[in-house]
């Protein structure tokens, strides 16, 4: 298998995952709090930061299931999954201002995109 089949095959099924979370979500919950994507990001934060503690020495020998997993099923299921993990290195390095730059500029960026774009829908 070759990395872009990997990506596909866990990104696929991370999308797969996160549209039967939030529609199971809608379905048990009745709210205006996206619970089915707070509850999707939140697992594939924990999947990220498991799959990296316990399949370290795996990924390494067989990056394949590093990308089949971290970039294909995190990045399919959840996208802030890859986010936390970016701002966790860079904290854990002692980068403070680039790590609250990254988290303050994408939250607001991320929202003022949104409300220019979807302002009139």
């Amino acid at each position: 298998m070759n990395v872009w089949l990997a990506v596909f095959l866990g990104g696929g099924l991370g999308s797969v995952l996160r549209f039967a979370i939030s529609r199971f979500s809608m379905k048990l919950i009745s709210s205006d709090f996206p619970w089915g994507t707070f509850i999707a990001n939140m697992l594939a934060c924990l999947v990220l930061a498991g799959s990296l503690i316990i399949f370290k020495d795996k990924f390494q020998e067989q990056p394949l299931w590093k990308f089949f997993i971290i970039t294909g099923f995190c990045g399919g299921f959840s996208t802030f999954s890859a986010f936390s993990y970016e701002n966790f290195i860079l904290l854990r390095n002692d980068h403070i201002v680039p790590a609250l730059a990254n988290i303050l500029v994408s939250v607001l960026l991320g929202i003022f995109i949104m409300y220019v774009l979807l302002k009139k829908v």
